[in-house]
């Protein structure tokens, strides 16, 4: 059981649980909910899983089909591809900006973040952990340029993109964005605005379509979890 928060609501404690079970694929696209089977692995009443439910169906995260049932939305391929084109082209912007003013003690946040990914590269299990990392990268230059919306609003049409992204990593190894990282890092110390198109398209574009061929085949482990 993952903890409750200090003065965390029953309905904002299911919403974090389930949200986070389903971006780490712990619970499967296309895998079926119970309301009431929620409550008791929450311990928690239905109203407040119902309404984080909700919550999530606002988020494309949740499907609930009339007189069939709830289930944990498969990948879209169309909402992964907008999510990549808004990336693509707001982080280029952002790695402008960060080339020409960017705070000394956020480029230290991004090397002891580098620190952290090092350890965890290429080790088995560690794949999430990677992630979050990954995740917390992007995140510390966004907030170093005064960006926090933006990148919450990349985050929250991102969820299908991300759910592929936790896919990929577990599937593939993750040794190639951690580099990819480390160009990035060095790249804002140096204000190297000449090398942004080229690290952010092998970053962000290149690399995960790629691995999309490979998920998307008919023969693939996991095609069942996208959306035909």
């Amino acid at each position: 059981m993952v903890p409750r928060k200090k003065d965390e609501n029953e309905k904002g404690y299911a919403y974090r649980v389930l949200k986070n079970s389903i971006m780490s694929l712990e619970l499967k696209p296309g895998e079926a909910l119970s309301e009431t089977e929620l409550a008791k692995k929450l311990n928690s009443s239905r109203t407040p899983i119902r309404e984080a439910l909700s919550k999530l169906k606002e988020e494309y995260l949740i499907e609930v089909k009339p007189q069939i049932g709830t289930y944990v939305s498969l990948i879209d391929m169309n909402l992964v591809k907008q999510a990549l084109f808004m990336r693509h082209c707001i982080e280029k912007e952002a790695l402008r900006l960060a080339c020409v003013d960017f705070p000394e003690e956020s480029l230290i946040k991004l090397e002891q973040n580098l620190l952290s990914q090092k350890y965890v590269t290429g080790k088995h299990g560690s794949e999430l952990e990677f992630h979050k990392l990954d995740e917390e990268f992007h995140r510390i230059i966004f907030a170093a340029l005064k960006l926090e919306e933006v990148w919450r609003s990349i985050q929250k049409i991102s969820t299908h993109y991300n759910r592929l992204r936790v896919l990929s990593e577990m599937k593939f190894s993750n040794k190639e964005l951690f580099e990819e990282h480390e160009q990035i890092f060095n790249l804002i110390r140096n204000k190297d605005f000449k090398g942004i198109e080229d690290r952010v398209t092998d970053h962000i574009k290149t690399p995960t379509e790629g691995h999309w061929e490979m998920l998307l085949k008919d023969d693939s482990e996991f095609k069942e979890y996208f959306k035909q």
